[in-house]
């Protein structure tokens, strides 16, 4: 049996990061992460219902009117 660690939890600063969720033409698989300011994507949580992006805007403080880009 193969056990994994549990991936930290990314740190948001929304100073220099920006919320997106990367997401699949092709599947319609949706990712929510933050974009650095060097362009690179650091993914956190996949996103398959309405609560799960909830769930992630209210844990790294995200407020229902910001709008969270969607990268294809």
């Amino acid at each position: 049996m193969f056990f994994s660690k549990k991936k930290p939890s990314a740190a948001y600063d929304p100073a220099v990061q920006r919320p997106a969720l990367r997401c699949s033409i092709c599947t319609g698989e949706q990712v929510a992460g933050f974009v650095h300011p060097d362009g690179h994507f650091e993914d956190v949580q996949l996103i398959r219902t309405p609560q799960e992006l909830a769930a992630f805007r209210t844990r790294y403080g995200i407020p229902p009117e910001t709008v969270i880009e969607k990268i294809y």
